[in-house]
């Protein structure tokens, strides 16, 4: 495992396991979310976010943290593998709901210097609202990342597809053992 894209719905817990893997590994841990938002919520365009995460994925070790569907042929032209945090709908809304409120409250900055805060009226009360999102593409999602584990044009790719918290630390904690 030299270049791993970690997958799955927002809420899983992708953010977490990244960069516990990027840790464990000693490998630099990429963020989608961070190359995508620009300052006050301002969206990146296509070909700012492709040339950015073109250039961050020239390294031959890393673990990138994120889906955008659109950018599956970058990402995965040269990854090898693909973990899929694919927890239960209840776990995944639930941590969903629970950091929308933590980071509502204490309005940390997520992505180094955009400012970028969450709001209790962004997560709870807006169209554009996390937990919405979440609810939005979980079945989707699953069925997307199934349907790209029996893809052929994927064969290159070992997926790891894991269902618990439990099992996450359990994968983690067997590597480099």
């Amino acid at each position: 495992m030299k270049k791993i894209n970690v997958v799955g719905t927002s809420g899983s817990g992708k953010s977490t396991f990244s960069r516990m893997l990027a840790d464990k590994l000693n490998y630099p841990h990429l963020e989608m979310d961070a190359m995508f938002w620009k300052p006050n919520w301002q969206e990146s365009t296509d070909q700012e976010f492709f040339a950015t995460l073109e250039s961050k994925l020239a390294d031959e070790l890393w673990v990138l943290d994120g889906n955008y569907n659109r950018t599956v042929p970058i990402k995965w032209q040269h990854v090898d593998t693909v973990v899929w945090i694919d927890y239960s709908f209840s776990r995944t809304l639930y941590q969903a709901v629970k950091r929308a409120f933590l980071r509502s409250i204490t309005k940390q900055e997520l992505w180094p210097q955009t400012g970028n805060v969450e709001s209790f009226r962004k997560s709870f009360l807006s169209k554009d609202s996390v937990i919405l999102w979440t609810l939005k593409t979980y079945k989707s999602n699953r069925v997307r990342y199934q349907q790209a584990m029996s893809n052929p044009e994927y064969r290159h790719i070992n997926f790891i597809r894991i269902t618990s918290p439990k099992k996450a630390k359990a994968f983690v904690d067997k590597l480099g053992t």
